[in-house]
This record gives structure tokens, sequence and C-alpha cells, in this order.
């Protein structure tokens, strides 16, 4: 099933089991690096929690998702505008201090991730930060319903740092923070745009 009509058909559950995790020890890293007021995309936003949690905290966010469902729960959820856009039809030159792709790429093949890179890194502007976390491990296929591509460490920061766009500031793995899930482990990287 292609992932947007997937979000799209479980929606209220997605909403459901992401809205109310604690992101603070994943979200601080970035904000670290980030100035209050700056600009932040929140690519593949999802229930909106994280693009909440940035406005909240004095940023000026861009919440942006897929699935027509997801965006409408989180304009619900943030009261904020949300872009119904997939990543194929972003073209933002310059425009965000800081992306924010947290799981929001895990369905990407792991073939169209360059072209997906060069997209984000053309959104931000010069000197700009990349958060994205990626799951831990060696899979691409389908799982149930959806594709995925999992990386070791070294893979994600080689295809991070392989076009020189970008360098890691900071890699670390973290578990999974919903419920059931403590099995899966994450890849997250800091970057900055060269």
């Amino acid at each position: 099933m292609d992932p947007i009509d997937y979000y799209n058909k479980y929606a209220a559950k997605v909403f459901e089991d992401t809205v109310d995790q604690n992101m603070d020890a994943i979200t601080a890293p970035f904000l670290e690096l980030l100035e209050e007021g700056d600009t932040i995309l929140d690519m593949g936003c999802g229930s909106g929690r994280d693009s909440l949690t940035f406005y909240d905290l004095g940023y000026d966010v861009t919440p942006l998702d897929g699935s027509e469902e997801m965006c409408r729960l989180a304009e619900v959820h943030t009261g904020l505008d949300v872009l119904q856009m997939t990543y194929e039809e972003m073209a933002f030159d310059g425009a965000f201090d800081g992306v924010w792709a947290c799981g929001a790429f895990v369905h990407i093949p792991k073939d169209e991730m360059p072209a997906l890179f060069r997209k984000v890194a053309r959104a931000l502007t010069e000197d700009g930060i990349f958060y994205l976390s990626m799951r831990l491990g060696d899979f691409e296929g389908f799982q149930g319903e959806r594709y995925f591509s999992c990386y070791s460490e070294k893979e994600l920061r080689s295809l991070v740092e392989g076009d020189g766009l970008f360098t890691v500031l900071k890699e670390w793995v973290t578990r999974d923070v919903r419920s059931g899930h403590s099995d899966i482990q994450w890849i997250n990287i800091l970057a900055r745009k060269k």
C-alpha cells in the first residue's frame, strides 16, 4: 500500500499512538542549535506533536505531511495551518533555519534518499540544521502494508554526508518511545548544511 494511502486509512490510530509521546530528549539537541523565532520545517509532521512543541517554544514552524487525513488531525491538534504536500512536490529555497524529519523518511526507498536530501539542503538557509531519525537495522522492503528502509549507523552517516551537502554534528541511537515498540531502535542524526 502507498504510504499516503496507509496514513489516510489509519490516521486516527496513528494520531493516538504518537500524539502524546514525550520527545523532549530528542528535540532538545536540535533546538540547542537554533534560536527562538527561527523557522522550522516539520517534514512528515503526522499528528503535529513536534510542530506544536516547537510553536509553543517560540519557533516559526511549518508542519508538512502528504496525508490529507493526518493534516486534518494535525491542524485540529495544533491550531496551525498544515501544508498537505508530498516530498516530491517540495520546492523550498533557503526558507528554513531547521528541518525536522523525525521518522519521516522510513518509507522512502534507499535509492531515492539522495534526491530527497538535495531537496532538504535546498530548503535550508546557509548553515541550516537538519535532524532526521531512521530505523536501525539492515532491512529494506515491505513489512505488512508498508515499505520500510532501515540503516546501519555507518550507512546512514555515509548517505547524509555523501553528496557533500551536510556535515554530521551528532549521531546517537534511541529506543522507540511508543508502547509496544521497545524492540525498535532509531538512529538520530543532527547535521549542518555546508
